[in-house]
């Protein structure tokens, strides 16, 4: 999802891409061919990309599901760093889904991270901001909702808020990642389309966990991480720079 998220999804989300050419740019990546391969398909059984053969060559294109996906990893991904407002209301998820709905459990605790909500005990999962239409669409595109209880809430004081949210984020743990996302790509540059395709994309797949892991909290309780904001400039530094050397590459390769 990071190549179609990167260079199909900004430009012509309707573009149907050339498996063969998908394969060999995850080659450059350092998957092997069988597990490139089986990654698209599992892709197109989460109804992620659609096939389509045509003679002998196989294309894939973007599905509804996947632009929805697409468009509301955007707005997290191209927005972190600026949504640490202080949230009089708190939001509180319990859900106690069984294992017959396993697969919707599993996506929803993916889900709940990329939309900033920590876990405080097992099925019980707290956000420092008003997310209860979001967590109750979901809930209702999951099918789960019967199996969940959700809640505004507000801790009582300062020292309760600050004890909730160390429950809920390993904040030095994340902080260290942040510095180390920093040290790997500050001064990075490609020489070539190809070595640009490669560090953007690794750019891009890297910089992508930190919605799941940031919950970007208010600066009046807990300070934002040292080198988030650094982290933040280089990569849309980055992702500018490298775009059409980057793009020139995924064209010609995805192009039979």
């Amino acid at each position: 999802m990071t190549l179609l998220g990167a260079y199909v999804w900004p430009r012509d989300d309707q573009r149907e891409v050339w498996a063969g050419g998908l394969v060999a740019l995850l080659s450059e990546l350092g998957f092997r061919e069988g597990a490139a391969r089986v990654s698209l398909t599992r892709l197109a059984r989460r109804d992620l990309i659609a096939r389509r053969k045509q003679g002998r060559l196989v294309h894939y294109t973007l599905t509804d599901r996947a632009r929805v996906v697409l468009a509301e990893g955007d707005s997290r991904i191209f927005t972190l760093g600026g949504n640490g407002q202080p949230g009089e209301r708190w939001t509180l998820l319990w859900h106690a889904i069984p294992d017959t709905h396993r697969r919707a459990r599993e996506a929803l605790v993916r889900r709940l991270r990329f939309l900033g909500f920590g876990p405080i005990q097992d099925g019980t999962w707290l956000a420092v901001r008003d997310a209860l239409t979001q967590v109750g669409d979901l809930l209702d595109e999951l099918e789960v909702r019967e199996h969940a209880g959700l809640m505004h809430c507000s801790p009582a004081d300062a020292g309760d808020a600050r004890r909730l949210i160390a429950r809920a984020w390993n904040l030095d743990a994340l902080a260290e990642t942040y510095a180390a996302f920093v040290a790997r790509f500050d001064g990075a540059s490609a020489d070539d389309d190809a070595t640009a395709f490669r560090l953007r994309t690794r750019l891009v797949h890297t910089f992508r966990q930190f919605p799941f892991r940031d919950p970007e909290l208010p600066e009046n309780l807990i300070a934002a991480p040292v080198k988030r904001a650094e982290a933040v400039t280089l990569f849309h530094e980055l992702y500018s720079a490298l775009a059409p050397a980057a793009q020139r590459h995924f064209d010609e390769v995805t192009t039979p």
